[in-house]
């Protein structure tokens, strides 16, 4: 059960989402925005969203990696729509998903000339489920509110929500002379970071309250102030939380690469989401050359079913290794039936009810491995150097079998097939 510490005004929600119910602690309250069929904010489970790398002109490849992101577990996909070209692929791109039964609300990520292609390219406005504006890149001086305006125009004409996505990177400058020149003349000057991080606070409110009085509805915005320190963001966030009731997108932006960008974003979100703060999560990993995008998804599930707030895969719970596992069997077992899981997931949640909730224990020697194995759904304990060179499972608790031989990976493997099929229910049946 998730507790997170209250910020504002909190309630409790209990989740049901395919087929999971998974009851979430306090989290601070937020009007509720529908984003195609997706709900965020309003006690909704947090959503996880990505966002491709590939030109959107080029259709297939966009097609196909968001695809990928959707397989892959990411309930909303966001698009680069930056030429005139990319913003006439968006519906063609719609239409190739549609065609193959992919129902993904898709987001255009608007940067300086959003309000031109919006204004040019009404089939891709229409297609869109959201478009994400950044009030730092839609204008200067005398230009700045009339193009914004007519981004929100084309939002509040095609019924569409907004993402109001301040980035620390392209902070309306206007504003941040202003506030840093009101800060000077103070006779108590704040510190300049308190300045900056306030700066980026005001500048994703009054954006927002702008959008309101252009006619766009209170429930059509989601707010985000991306930047990439661990602890600027816990700050921003918590002032947020205790501003306003729009609905949070989190996310630490230009997080790194490897191990230094999940550890940073689980750093800094994690601390929020125990908190109540947060409606939707994206994790910008930078991927490796030739990487596979779909990486951010799976770090982003990892996160919320870690901290016990949402279900997308049953868990693999396996040792470290010490001195007593001189052996990789139990490594490569682990590994194995964790990748054996993934490729079975999209079949068991469409058929199975509940089994994103199923732990999974491979243990590598005598000393935790029969408690670990009992605590979870379904375990093996598998032998240490020394020890029998026998593997007990145990399901639910009891110990059902001992396997022995060459062929334990694969019999393992049948068990938990087998468990599935006789623990989860088929979905529909009474």
């Amino acid at each position: 059960m998730f507790a997170g510490t209250r910020r504002r005004s909190l309630q409790y929600a209990d989740i049901h989402h395919f087929g999971a119910s998974m009851p979430l602690g306090k989290r601070r309250t937020s009007v509720a925005v529908r984003v195609g069929r997706v709900m965020i904010g309003g006690g909704a489970p947090i959503v996880v969203q990505s966002m491709t790398n590939t030109d959107t002109a080029d259709v297939e490849a966009t097609f196909r990696q968001v695809r990928d992101l959707v397989r892959a577990g990411s309930e909303l996909v966001r698009v680069t729509v930056n030429t005139d070209e990319a913003a006439a692929a968006v519906p063609r791109v719609f239409e190739r998903l549609a065609a193959t039964g992919i129902d993904v609300p898709l987001v255009g990520d608007f940067h300086f000339n959003g309000h031109k292609l919006l204004k040019a390219h009404a089939a891709c406005a229409e297609a869109l489920a959201k478009y994400r504006i950044n009030p730092g890149n839609v204008g200067r001086g005398s230009k700045r509110d009339p193009q914004f305006a007519e981004m929100i125009d084309a939002a509040c004409r095609y019924d569409k929500p907004v993402r109001i996505g301040v980035n620390w990177g392209s902070l309306d400058q206007d504003l941040l002379t202003r506030m840093m020149d009101e800060n000077s003349r103070s006779p108590e000057p704040r510190d300049a970071l308190d300045v900056l991080r306030e700066a980026t606070v005001v500048s994703a409110l009054e954006s927002a309250m702008k959008a309101e009085q252009l006619g766009l509805p209170h429930d059509r915005i989601v707010i985000s102030t991306k930047v990439s320190g661990v602890q600027d963001l816990v700050a921003i966030y918590r002032t947020l939380a205790e501003r306003c009731d729009y609905p949070l997108h989190l996310g630490l932006t230009e997080a790194g690469m490897g191990s230094k960008g999940i550890v940073a974003s689980t750093a800094a979100l994690s601390v929020l989401l125990q908190e109540g703060i947060g409606d939707t999560i994206r994790i910008s990993l930078t991927p490796e050359p030739g990487g596979d995008r779909t990486r951010e998804v799976i770090v982003a599930q990892e996160i919320l079913q870690s901290m016990g707030l949402r279900a997308f895969a049953p868990m693999v719970i396996a040792c470290p290794g010490c001195g007593r596992t001189t052996s990789t069997y139990f490594q490569e077992l682990a590994q194995r039936i964790q990748g054996y899981i993934r490729q079975r997931m999209p079949a068991w949640k469409e058929t199975r009810d509940g089994v994103e909730e199923m732990t999974v224990a491979v243990m590598g020697c005598v000393v935790n491995g029969p408690g670990e194995s009992k605590h979870a759904n379904i375990g093996i304990s598998l032998p240490g150097t020394g020890e029998r060179p026998v593997a007990p499972v145990y399901e639910d608790g009891r110990k059902t079998v001992t396997l022995k031989g060459e062929r334990i990976a694969e019999e393992f493997q049948e068990l938990v097939e087998r468990y599935v099929e006789r623990r989860y229910a088929e979905k529909g049946t009474p």
